[in-house]
């Protein structure tokens, strides 16, 4: 009975060991560039028409690669493989690649391509970049209400000063929104729609420069420096983890090393103890046979 409670153990730590080898991550990742450009390859019909076949066969025996590495990571970790967001996400992404893509589910083959995504989960730095862009996002959904009043507030505006004059752009709050946001992309904003304005309405570049200066350069501006910090603060957290973790195996080999010394100690004191009870003392003579019989 012991024998049987243990193999299961000795299993799973002998895939976990497996599955946390470089080798084994370096071929997933190789496995993932593959597949993206045999799905980019599917895209043309002139190489489906040729390799169509090998290449269906190819993405078959990918996604039974990836299935299998899932199997083995539930095995590994069982319910605890739930709890971490970026095997959460493998499953989902290798899940939807299992649904039959016809019929209603036609519209998820599109989403296979969502499995060039591990990609994020396999390369440390990109997981970094990720985790700082959503430890961001309240700082950016803030940023982004402050900007949706901006809009709001010059889109009432430009549709009461230039909606008689051009209708398809500031007819009415919608198309207002929507020029605006092309105003801030920069996208032809001068000459397709700051100009022609100003030949009706002469004070219209006012509005114009003061809505870029805000909303494009100042609120971009300010997107940077959330996400700039955003991962500068998650590079900070995860130094001093580091740190915290190597301080912690210092001051575990500290005390090691402070109980072998006291141990060795103890032994050397054991060692003069014996040494000093087996030699004869100090300053007490020794006598030879020769020296007893009187001359």
């Amino acid at each position: 009975m012991q024998t049987a409670t243990e193999t299961p153990s000795s299993l799973r730590s002998t895939l976990a060991t497996l599955l946390k080898r470089p080798r084994v991550q370096h071929g997933i990742l190789a496995l993932i560039i593959v597949n993206a450009v045999l799905m980019g390859l599917e895209t043309s019909p002139g190489i489906m028409a040729t390799w169509g076949s090998a290449i269906l066969w190819l993405d078959k025996a990918i996604l039974s690669v990836f299935v299998i590495e899932i199997a083995a990571r539930l095995y590994v970790h069982r319910l605890t493989f739930f709890k971490d967001p970026w095997s959460v996400f493998d499953f989902a992404v290798v899940a939807i690649a299992l649904i039959p893509a016809s019929g209603p589910f036609a519209v998820l083959r599109a989403l296979r391509v969502l499995r060039v995504l591990r990609v994020l989960t396999i390369v440390p730095s990109m997981r970094r970049v990720v985790g700082a862009l959503l430890s961001a996002i309240p700082g950016l959904m803030s940023i982004a209400l402050v900007l949706m009043l901006v809009f709001y507030v010059f889109a009432v505006i430009a549709t009461h000063l230039f909606g008689q004059y051009f209708p398809d752009w500031f007819g009415h709050l919608g198309r207002s929104l929507y020029t605006l946001f092309q105003v801030m992309t920069l996208e032809s904003w001068s000459m397709g729609i700051s100009r022609p304005v100003m030949e009706e309405v002469p004070y219209a570049w006012a509005f114009f420069i003061i809505f870029i200066l805000f909303a494009t350069f100042t609120m971009l501006n300010l997107f940077i420096a959330i996400i700039v910090n955003a991962m500068q603060t998650f590079q900070e957290s995860e130094h001093k983890e580091t740190q915290e973790v190597v301080e912690g195996v210092g001051q575990s080999i500290e005390y090691q090393l402070h109980a072998e010394v006291q141990s060795l100690r103890q032994e050397i004191g054991e060692l003069k103890a014996l040494l000093s009870a087996s030699l004869p003392q100090a300053g007490r003579p020794v006598s030879h046979p020769s020296e007893g019989s009187p001359s």
